[in-house]
């Protein structure tokens, strides 16, 4: 099974093409202790065990493990294994992207050390940083290349102009499409829905199955409706793509006014899935 198969199959079981985004962030995690991964392991597989049936992808963010060292780290390797079990595609946000050694490094890494089924990939170094990952394609593995993202420095790069005409994040999509084999992806923010729908429009005119992982919707102003509403109407298959929440799934608690992390969880996947429709 490829990775655009095994996310199609995972869509059609749980009826959701929602991602949980894994964040951690030690003072928001409401469980008493002094060891950081246990709280890390406890918080999130409740979270995971309550919404697993409900959700299609788990995105464990890199960063936000690592920053706990070894215990922090020792803690992702648990919940991937945990999601796992749950038959829920791994999506490392990683960020990946070195010379060609380096990406053969960090690719070995991310899907032989973490066992993960997809990976973020930073396609700024070009081709040659990119292929690792794209290789493992071929293994049945997904490599996201971030092409539009949603934070509020991305125009700082992303849209400048190019000797085509077209903006920068625009020619990062046209190598996505020239890079293309089963499994590669691209990460398209959820916060300008304008260009969401130029780059759909642009891969699904080049006869390109290429998933989508949209993170933006909810803490960053994104909305999942408007997202679903701009794949379907561009004749994309919306079961390949994945609309990420992260701190509005996990922590959606601190607006209730309630411990009840698990609870509120439930209901902010339910109302994520509601807005979808799929």
């Amino acid at each position: 099974m490829n990775f655009p198969e095994l996310l199609e199959k995972t869509a059609e079981r749980n009826d959701s093409i929602a991602c949980l985004g894994l964040d951690p962030v030690i003072g928001k995690i409401p469980i008493k202790g002094k060891d950081s991964g246990k709280k890390i392991v406890k918080f999130y597989s409740e979270v995971l065990a309550a919404v697993s049936d409900s959700i299609a992808a788990v995105k464990p963010n890199y960063a936000f493990f690592s920053q706990y060292g070894f215990e922090g780290l020792k803690a992702m390797e648990t919940l991937i294994a945990a999601a796992k079990k749950e038959k829920l595609p791994i999506i490392l946000d990683a960020k990946r992207g070195d010379i060609g050694k380096s990406s053969e490094a960090y690719s070995k890494e991310v899907f032989e050390v973490w066992k993960a089924d997809a990976v973020t990939v930073n396609p700024y170094m070009g081709s040659d940083s990119v292929a690792p990952f794209i290789n493992y394609c071929g293994k049945g593995k997904g490599a996201y290349v971030l092409v539009r993202t949603s934070n509020p420095g991305a125009n700082d790069l992303q849209r400048l102009g190019t000797e085509t005409g077209r903006k920068l994040f625009m020619e990062v999509a046209a190598k996505v499409a020239q890079w293309h084999r089963e499994g590669v992806g691209a990460v398209v923010g959820a916060t300008n829905t304008a260009e969401l729908e130029k780059i759909t429009k642009f891969f699904t005119a080049a006869n390109k199955k290429i998933p989508l992982l949209i993170p933006g919707v909810g803490a960053q102003g994104g909305s999942a409706r408007e997202v679903a509403a701009v794949l379907r109407k561009n004749g994309s298959d919306i079961r390949i793509h994945r609309i990420n929440s992260s701190s509005g799934i996990s922590y959606a608690y601190e607006k209730t006014g309630s411990d009840d992390y698990v609870g509120a969880a439930v209901k902010a996947v339910k109302e994520l899935n509601s807005e979808i429709g799929l």
